[in-house]
């Protein structure tokens, strides 16, 4: 239900919802702590304890790209598990359809967009053909990408790789980047 009794309270659970959907808005444009406080009227110290319950990872943005994918829903789960942020892994026949489903300008364009934004990100781990890590490492660099190959290019199956390998590296390159 909605509504929930507290004392002589009546308190709206969807009031709550869009009111802390309206204070991490607001954070995440990069209003401060301070000034999102005084907007709703509260103390400081409450948006801090507010987005310390929802806090996944402290440090830097962390980005995992891979194909051909054979267990793609299992990687996904452990790069959910352990916040990593932009996650795009494609099985083998979903790299395919993907590309021949766009014009070769739109898939220009999408690849542009995609490097811009991997940019952005303080590291990223990148599972794929030997070609393909030596070409995103001279794209990004090498201090940013932490490259898993998967064999020599060109790949044309989907791989299976070790849920707990994936997880140890993505730790490593948090504790080891002070993410």
């Amino acid at each position: 239900m909605d509504l929930v009794r507290i004392g002589d309270k009546l308190v709206s659970r969807h009031k709550i919802i869009r009111v802390v959907d309206a204070i991490l808005e607001l954070r995440a444009q990069g209003a401060s702590q301070q000034d999102v406080a005084a907007e709703f009227n509260t103390d400081r110290a409450f948006i801090s304890h507010l987005e310390g319950l929802g806090e996944i990872r402290k440090g830097g943005r962390l980005a995992l790209i891979g194909f051909p994918i054979g267990n793609r829903e299992e990687i996904k789960r452990v790069a959910d598990e352990e916040g990593v942020e932009l996650c795009l892994l494609l099985t083998d026949r979903e790299r395919w359809n993907w590309v021949s489903d766009m014009s070769g300008a739109e898939l220009f364009n999408y690849l542009l967009s995609l490097i811009s934004e991997l940019k952005n990100y303080d590291a990223v781990i990148f599972l794929g053909s030997d070609m393909r890590v030596r070409v995103l490492e001279s794209i990004l660099g090498r201090d940013k990408v932490i490259g898993i190959e998967m064999g020599a290019s060109p790949l044309r199956e989907d791989k299976v790789i070790e849920p707990d390998r994936i997880r140890a590296v993505i730790r490593e390159v948090k504790a080891g980047r002070g993410m």
